[in-house]
């Protein structure tokens, strides 16, 4: 690329529009965000005197679509609320010539071919040579786009097709013209996974690319079904919820967070453009879905589609009546025995082969989808690692296509949809006569796929840096282990430790592994460690619960305490150790997660790390150490003076404890205060276990030396009576039970430092025994083994 991107512009303030601009300033980058000036001035504007002229006016668009997006809490848009200062909004008349400062634009307009060509014309005007130009589209052709254009602009120019909602679905499909320059869009390829954190797919320029062709069609063929056999909108996510290795939005959900106009717009211009698919007709909206356009249920835009919230009550809308009813569980064996396999191939498997309408309806539903994302291979996409990752970054599914399909056993499939009368392309046949049974083969070190031009096995692309731990469990990599974690060489002398309990549950063997991990790396000269994992969704969801419960119930109150004063000093260890420690967390990080994170000498955190200490919502507080960690980051950098108050400070700490805070994201979690300013948050998933190997290194060759023993100035019994005196208010509301003020009084104990004042310095040691105290006090407390039991039978949260 001629130049590096620090400046881009987006054209176009709708949803789309404004989570890309959030998520390009979340990224650091500087961003325009243009849209129209409104048509006209409402009543309101001229009773208050406002003018076409006034550029609050004119900006309206792009400055609303900001406001709105910050004020967004659930899910939230910006990863940090100070990235709308990156974000300057404006509009086509006024600012369109400021493209010019741009090293990238992105067009987010209208699905208008004319809109779309005028807008060009302007840009191609204003743009420097180079700039690269890029539109959001997902139906319009580029030649029929860029048609007229200059040279430049048209090697310059692509699709980069963004997901919503931006910050969180990870694909980004890039999709090239003709005579779109290779340099340039291989360099905006590692720009999008590099700098974007994206999950990069390579699409052809067909209509709607690569997962919406596929996703529109699987949902869309499930919609005609479900009419045809009389399934309700609850039935429908059941099946095609995580039992058949769906996201929990399912189906319907899933409509509505994207926006039923959103998903009829899809559907119908495929059904409009693919004159010679021959699936064209399963995507023609079923009649339902008119009505629901009609009545403008557009699902969470409009607060209802699918479903409603009605007071705190969801309420799913009955397809025969129109009407909204309370929505019903739904019980079914099939979907009963799904629940209890953990793997995803397995649940659809047996899924799909259960004898119930569900499993009937299953086999149907994915062996057409399945046929027809085989009959489209070499017209949207090159191979089907393509097509797999498009599904399972853009719609969430947990396999692709054609990983489903070597789950389910190829060979026996083929011949069952066959029996089906389902067409399939000849090039399956070939592949199996062949004797090739599954489409990805290969090592943990060399995955292969099956490749359709060559019919041979080809290594799956991979970026070098990213550290493949199935490769490494399977090399002399590792180190030690036992049942609870494993200790690897990941190189340039670095260990990382990698739990492996059910959700990486913190229990004695992991608890074993930290202290080993810090002693064999002091003892045998190694640069430092790294704690991270390879699972996608958590880091750890906290301490073994049942396994504290079990020893409560059999009285082994020693044991207990032998158990949390280990853990106490191995997160003590990991911050005090010879070595530097470094947490590499993404997804849950909970309870004794968060306080291995915390304990860390530094935090290389995902972009998407909800952590938090959350041991109030089972009667607890935290007793690994994470009251000294909030302690600590609130207080650690204080004046040493007697005379300085660190109330304001605590307040922080009290809070995330008292109220069970989950940070909503890298960011957040440094807002909370959970992560140093010096921490860095990494974008791409992949790359988050290398990244924190250099940190390791870098602190390591920048010559690391531990920290000084910690010790702090807390303002002890007066400042535990401003805590209590603040939840006993909150009693009084109605807003805590009386046993969440006996958790708070606890908390406010050892956060202030029990019997102590400014005068005095409290160690680390003496804050980890007033926890321990706490914590097992707590644990003796009916109420608290009330809330265990509860968490453990029904994960989630008892109010008593």
């Amino acid at each position: 690329m001629a130049r590096q991107i620090k400046r881009v512009a987006v054209l176009g303030a709708g949803v789309m529009g404004s989570g890309i601009a959030a998520h390009l300033a979340g990224v650091g980058l500087h961003t325009l965000l243009l849209d129209i000036v409104p048509p006209e001035l409402s009543d309101e504007d001229k009773k208050r005197g406002v003018k076409r002229s006034d550029m609050s006016f004119r900006n309206r668009f792009a400055d609303s679509a900001i406001q709105r997006a910050k004020k967004q809490k659930k899910p939230p848009v910006f990863y940090h609320p100070n990235d709308t200062d990156l974000i300057t909004a404006g509009n086509f008349e006024d600012d369109l010539g400021k493209i010019s400062e741009c090293d990238w634009v992105i067009e987010v307009i209208i699905e208008n071919l004319d809109i779309k060509r005028k807008l060009f014309t302007q840009l191609d005007e204003f743009r420097q040579p180079g700039t690269v130009i890029t539109s959001n589209t997902s139906g319009l052709k580029i030649a029929d786009m860029v048609e007229g254009r200059s040279e430049d602009f048209i090697k310059n120019f692509f699709v980069t097709h963004f997901f919503n909602p931006v910050r969180f679905m990870r694909l980004l499909e890039l999709v090239p013209g003709e005579d779109t320059d290779p340099e340039v869009f291989a360099a905006m390829a590692k720009f999008g996974a590099d700098r974007l954190g994206k999950g990069i797919v390579f699409g052809k320029d067909t209509p709607n690319f690569v997962a919406n062709r596929i996703g529109t069609f699987g949902m869309m063929y499930a919609l005609h079904a479900m009419v045809r056999e009389d399934f309700t909108v609850e039935e429908m996510d059941a099946l095609f919820g995580p039992a058949t290795g769906r996201p929990k939005s399912a189906l319907f959900r899933t409509a509505d967070i994207v926006g039923l106009d959103t998903l009829a717009h899809v559907s119908q211009n495929c059904y409009d453009v693919l004159v010679d698919d021959e699936g064209r007709d399963t995507f023609k909206p079923p009649a339902f879905l008119d009505e629901m356009l009609k009545r403008k249920w557009l699902g969470q835009k409009t607060k209802g589609g699918f479903y409603k919230k009605v007071g705190k009550e969801i309420q799913a809308l009955d397809l025969k009546t129109f009407e909204y009813k309370t929505k019903e569980k739904v019980r079914a064996d099939s979907l009963g025995k799904a629940r209890k396999i953990d793997s995803a191939g397995d649940k659809i498997k047996m899924v799909i082969n259960s004898d119930d309408k569900f499993g009937k309806l299953a086999w149907e539903s994915t062996a057409q989808t399945l046929a027809y994302a085989a009959r489209r291979l070499g017209e949207i996409a090159d191979d089907v690692v393509n097509i797999d990752n498009g599904m399972k970054w853009g719609f969430n599914w947990d396999l692709g296509p054609f990983e489903t399909w070597d789950a389910i056993g190829l060979a026996e499939s083929v011949e069952r949809m066959k029996a089906d009368d389902i067409d399939l392309p000849d090039w399956v046949d070939t592949m199996i006569e062949a004797g090739h049974t599954t489409f990805y083969a290969g090592t943990a070190e060399v995955p292969t796929f099956y490749d359709v031009t060559s019919g041979s096995y080809k290594p799956i692309p991979r970026d070098d840096r990213e550290i493949n731990l199935p490769a490494l469990r399977e090399s002399d990599a590792v180190v030690k282990k036992n049942s609870g974690a494993t200790l690897f060489d990941i190189g340039d002398g670095v260990l990382m430790l990698s739990f492996h309990t059910k959700m990486n549950a913190v229990d004695n063997d992991i608890i074993e592994m930290l202290h080993a991990s810090v002693t064999l790396a002091e003892e045998d000269g190694w640069n430092g460690v790294v704690i991270g994992h390879d699972h996608k969704d958590v880091f750890s969801a906290g301490a073994n619960l049942f396994g504290v419960l079990m020893g409560i119930n059999q009285g082994k109150w020693d044991d207990l305490d032998t158990m949390i004063k280990s853990f106490q000093q191995a997160t003590l260890r990991l911050r005090n150790s010879d070595i530097p420690v470094v947490a590499a967390p993404a997804g849950l990080a909970l309870g004794g997660g968060a306080e291995i994170v915390m304990g860390c000498d530094a935090i290389r955190a995902h972009c998407e790390l909800y952590m938090g200490l959350v041991e109030v919502g089972v009667g607890l507080i935290p007793g690994g150490g994470g009251n000294l960690q909030m302690i600590d980051r609130t207080c650690g950098d204080l004046p040493d003076r007697a005379d300085f108050d660190p109330m304001p400070h605590l307040q922080q700490a009290f809070q995330n404890i008292a109220m069970a805070q989950v940070s909503m994201g890298g960011e957040d979690g440094r807002v909370k205060g959970m992560l140093r300013t010096s921490d860095q948050v990494t974008l791409n998933r992949e790359l988050l276990l290398h990244d924190a190997k250099q940190t390791v290194l870098g602190l390591a060759r920048a010559g690391y030396r531990k920290p000084r023993p910690q010790k702090y100035r807390l303002p002890g019994k007066s400042g535990a009576a401003t805590f209590q005196w603040m939840v006993e208010n909150m009693k009084l509301g109605g807003f805590v039970s009386e046993h969440d003020q006996k958790i708070a009084r606890k908390l406010s104990w050892v956060l202030c430092g029990g019997d102590t004042s400014t005068r005095v310095h409290v160690t680390a040691d003496q804050i980890l025994d007033l926890e321990r105290e706490a914590f097992l006090s707590l644990c003796g407390e009916k109420k608290t083994q009330e809330r265990m039991q509860h968490m453990l039978m029904k994960n989630k949260p008892l109010r008593n």
